[in-house]
């Protein structure tokens, strides 16, 4: 076979090694077995490239990342992600509907994703109206999308206190939500987190009908409760 090819292959193998580094020991344990599949054929691919039979080892690597990357899917995690990263984001996740589909999907891009689900005061307080569904039901619901590595309630009065609990190494936000992020960083790391990127979702996705929760609330007035009135 071709150099071009030997370099494919070498490279193959090198990114398998580097993910497999990266994946965290939770996940590895739970499928120990599998991952012995994935380490015993990623070294046969390497075996087989420096006895020359680039075939061989071209189909080792690659059935060692299938395997891995449906241990991935399984677990909810992109695998395109850069597995080892902890993605922190946050927010009420009332009614949920495409929009927000999009933005976990968009966070699992960057890593492992960790929600911190509003609570229903702090809900009420900055929406100026209490969630439809209460934080016990959002928080399931959460729990249940699969780009979402892990999910809890966030703290009622210190909402830092759900940062410092993931120790993210990327901090994902909303179009709609608003911080100073020069500040947030800087209390951050007087509360030793320290080295965290923020990156924020462009905008609002407007591809459906209803792509945020008020848009499916007068929707059901409309439909509903105005007729009723008529």
């Amino acid at each position: 076979m071709s150099q071009a090819i030997k370099e494919r292959v070498e490279k193959y193998i090198k990114g398998m090694k580097d993910r497999l580094s990266k994946i965290p020991p939770e996940i590895i344990n739970k499928h120990e077995k599998i991952f012995q599949l994935v380490s015993q054929y990623t070294e046969d691919a390497e075996y087989y490239l420096n006895k020359g039979d680039e075939a061989t080892a071209l189909v080792d690597i690659a059935y060692a990342e299938g395997l891995l990357d449906t241990i991935l899917i399984e677990e909810g995690i992109d695998p395109e992600s850069q597995i080892s990263k902890r993605v922190f984001t946050a927010g009420t996740f009332d009614i949920l509907h495409p929009g927000h589909i999009e933005f976990l999907r968009e966070a699992s891009r960057y890593g492992r994703v960790y929600v911190a689900v509003a609570r229903d005061k702090n809900s009420e307080r900055i929406k100026g109206r209490p969630p439809i569904n209460d934080e016990n039901q959002r928080l399931e619901v959460i729990k249940s999308i699969k780009y979402v590595f892990d999910a809890f309630l966030g703290d009622e009065k210190d909402f830092l206190k759900s940062v410092e609990r993931v120790k993210p190494d990327i901090i994902f936000l909303g179009p709609d939500q608003k911080v100073d992020e020069k500040s947030l960083l800087e209390e951050l790391s007087k509360r030793g987190i320290k080295d965290v990127r923020i990156i924020k979702f462009p905008s609002r996705v407007n591809k459906w009908k209803h792509s945020s929760t008020s848009s499916i609330i007068n929707e059901i007035v409309k439909r509903y409760c105005e007729k009723e009135e008529s």
